[in-house]
């Protein structure tokens, strides 16, 4: 039965449809068909491949040819290579049969030479112990020393050995040479020790230095300190002189600085000596038996200072007053009752104890830190700042040495429980009573009370012996509290002295002129120490910024802490601001507003802007805009310019400016202008802010001026002109909208 072949299309899609099946198992037409067609179609593709194979045989038979002419190329290589590898297998075996042997005979040369080595330290461990041993029946102690030490360098192995053991001893001393050398030490140890104690009790310099030399050399390093240690602390020993007067506010901390310069002195004359004979960093373990010294006479010295000044019944007294630092938070009078509270100047003198005690703690341990930095190994190598981990580990270290003294947490103690409660009470006592006993200086201008310059000038004296304390913690936390000081018992002192007397001028009622007068002059001079209190905060902080006592007494890492702690005081300056603020807008609401709600009508009262040329010309020579003005604005600033700081003034002068502006501008906008009438207002208000930027030394008055300005520019337009064009395309800054510009244009007849 004849099939007509499909094409290629459907075949190569019939052949990917059906599966392969056996032709026998087929059963019915179709699948035999289908069968038929997937061979079919396999069939071309085979036929295709060997075509297109066949097609290619030239190519095919060139590069047949070429392996055939390269057969005997190969064959020749392959001889050659069979006897090369044949040579050199040959004096391979050969090489490796004689570095076999050459290896050999070096293993027993080393072996021989070990022998020989072994041999000779044995030789020099035997007769250094045997010349140890005569050196000490001699007591030639230097030499008993080097011989031993010689000894004590010889390998672990050597001296524990079994040849050593089988060979050193002798009659006389027939111990292991281990055993020997220990009790050789030990031996020495103790004969060192007792010289060393001896020479100390006499203060022989030149026996203690002997001794002290000869510790490390035959290992007792750790032994060595400790008994210098105990050495140096006993040269530190501090006794008050019995015809010390205890009374004396310099008595504690003259103990505690002759305490502190002795172990200084010590640490800076003797650490040289240590780091050359023990090593780098041997010093610090002595310090830390120098640190114990300290200690002690610290903590006896503060006890007995705590006695004889009675400090817990001052803190009891203290705690009970209304100014006392845990009532500051609370509402409260800010009168103290000064018969139940302590005399001012006796908590001063403790507090300058306290601040003179800590701070020559503060300078001794920066001293030592610092000493111990620069003997730190390689550490004077390496530039501040560089950012080595071994720094910044090394000083943490020391640091910490120090952190970890009963006198640091003593000290911290004395800070937290008495510097801090009798400060605060200190500086609010003068803020009370600087605000009770103030008084006004009316011959200065412009006028202040005394308040500001006493209290800032106690503020700085507080401050600056805050940072003689050398407490960065105390620093920190003391900013906080008086800052919160500041701002309650000074600022708010002034706030409500401001209040009472707003209060006060609004319940006068008989001759009112005269109370407005006293009560305009006691709201300026209040508003002026607000406004000089803020320009001494600033000078505050630069002051103390520049204190010596910030880095002399402070760490390099603790230094920009300080900084930030003074810097902190800025934030006292917005709670002046606000207040002064409030008090300046409070006085104008009280005694100008109402007034400069008449000052425009009053200037304009019966003026008309449509005028000809004789009017014009009249009106011009009568200068009646600016002559009103003047008269009622200086009768309204009568009383503030010479009076009020300049800063209080500018903030007054804005004050008025824009109460007056708004409703100028609309009283204008009721008038009509003729062109000469323009040109008159033009020069009314030219004339009004050259008047008003000569009662003043700051220069924004025109700015308040300009869409005024603006309206005149545009009434003054050629009447031909078009307003829309000449507003788009003039290139002024325009604060009138378009709709506003051709408004005003439109007032013109």
């Amino acid at each position: 039965m004849a099939v007509s072949k499909p094409p290629a299309n459907e075949q190569s899609s019939s052949a990917a449809q059906t599966p392969r099946r056996d032709p026998r198992h087929l059963t019915n037409l179709g699948d035999i068909l289908s069968c038929l067609s997937y061979y079919q179609s396999e069939e071309a593709e085979l036929s295709a491949s060997l075509t297109e194979v066949l097609s290619d045989r030239d190519s095919i038979t060139e590069s047949l040819q070429l392996f055939q002419s390269l057969i005997p190329s190969l064959e020749d290589l392959h001889g050659e290579s069979s006897r090369l590898v044949d040579k050199v297998s040959s004096t391979a075996r050969t090489a490796e049969r004689v570095g076999g042997r050459v290896k050999a005979l070096d293993q027993e040369m080393g072996r021989i030479s070990q022998a020989v080595d072994r041999v000779g330290q044995v030789m020099e461990l035997k007769s250094s112990l045997m010349q140890l041993q005569a050196c000490i029946e001699t007591q030639d102690w230097e030499s008993a020393t080097r011989h031993c030490a010689r000894a004590m360098m010889l390998p672990p192995e050597v001296i524990s050995g079994p040849f050593a053991e089988a060979v050193v001893p002798t009659v006389e001393n027939h111990l292991p040479p281990s055993q020997t050398l220990q009790i050789a030490r030990e031996q020495l140890l103790s004969v060192f020790l007792k010289q060393f104690a001896h020479a100390s009790r006499s203060r022989d310099a030149a026996a203690t230095s002997r001794y002290f030399k000869l510790f490390p050399l035959i290992g007792w390093e750790a032994e060595g300190l400790t008994a210098y240690a105990s050495f140096v602390v006993d040269l530190v020993r501090v006794r008050a002189p019995t015809s010390a007067n205890i009374a004396s506010p310099l008595y504690h901390v003259t103990v505690l600085t002759a305490l502190f310069e002795n172990v200084a002195m010590i640490v800076d004359q003797h650490q040289p000596v240590v780091e050359k004979y023990y090593g780098k960093g041997k010093m610090q373990s002595v310090v830390e038996q120098l640190l114990e010294e300290c200690d002690r006479v610290v903590q006896s010295t503060l006890s007995s200072w705590r006695e004889d000044r009675s400090i817990g019944k001052k803190l009891s007294v203290i705690g009970s007053s209304p100014l006392a630092l845990n009532t500051l938070r609370k509402q409260h009078s800010n009168t103290a009752n000064e018969e139940d509270s302590p005399n001012p100047r006796e908590i001063d003198k403790i507090l300058s104890e306290i601040a003179g005690m800590c701070g020559r703690w503060s300078l001794f341990r920066k001293f030592l830190v610092e000493q111990l930095q620069e003997f730190s190994e390689d550490l004077s190598k390496v530039p501040e700042g560089n950012g080595d981990p071994r720094n910044s580990m090394q000083l943490s270290e020391q640091v910490r040495l120090l952190e970890n003294t009963s006198s640091q947490k003593d000290f911290d103690e004395l800070l937290s429980s008495c510097y801090i409660p009798l400060e605060i009470w200190y500086i609010r006592a003068i803020i009370d009573k600087a605000h009770r006993l103030s008084t006004c200086d009316f011959s200065q201008a412009p006028p202040v009370t005394t308040a500001p310059d006493d209290v800032f000038y106690m503020l700085k004296t507080v401050y600056t012996r805050l940072l003689s304390a050398g407490s960065l913690k105390t620093v920190e936390s003391t900013t906080a509290i008086l800052r919160e000081v500041i701002d309650r018992d000074y600022a708010g002192g002034i706030k409500s002295k401001l209040d009472d007397t707003y209060r006060n001028a609004g319940s006068s009622s008989v001759r009112p002129e005269k109370p407005e007068r006293e009560s305009r002059l006691s709201l300026v001079i209040l508003l002026n120490d607000l406004d000089i209190s803020l320009s001494h905060i600033d000078r505050l902080i630069k002051d103390l910024l520049a204190h010596p006592a910030g880095t002399q007494l402070y760490l390099d890492v603790e230094q920009q802490g300080v900084k930030s702690a003074i810097m902190s005081l800025s934030r006292s300056t917005a709670k002046f601001a606000a207040t002064l603020k409030t008090g300046i807008e409070q006085l104008f609401n009280q005694l100008m507003r109402t007034k400069l709600r008449t000052l425009i009508p009053d200037v304009y009262k019966d003026v008309s802007y449509i005028l000809d040329e004789s009017n014009y010309g009249n009106a011009e020579h009568q200068g009646v805009i600016r002559k009103r003005f003047t008269k009622l604005w200086e009768g309204l600033a009568d009383g503030y310019k010479g009076t009020f700081t300049e800063n209080n003034y500018r903030v007054l002068f804005g004050l008025a400016l824009d109460t007056i502006l708004r409703p100028w501008e609309k009283h204008i906008l009721t008038l009509h202008f003729s062109e000469l009438g323009a040109v008159l207002f033009d020069r009314d208000l030219r004339s009004i802010i050259a008047y008003l930027s000569s009662q003043t030394t700051f220069g924004d008055i025109r700015e308040k001026f300009v869409r005024l300005q603006q309206i005149s520019l545009l009434l003054n337009l050629d009447n031909g002109e078009d307003v829309e064009a000449f507003y788009n395309g003039s290139g002024v800054p325009w604060r009138l909208s378009i709709q506003e510009a051709k408004s005003i244009v439109g007032l013109k007849i």
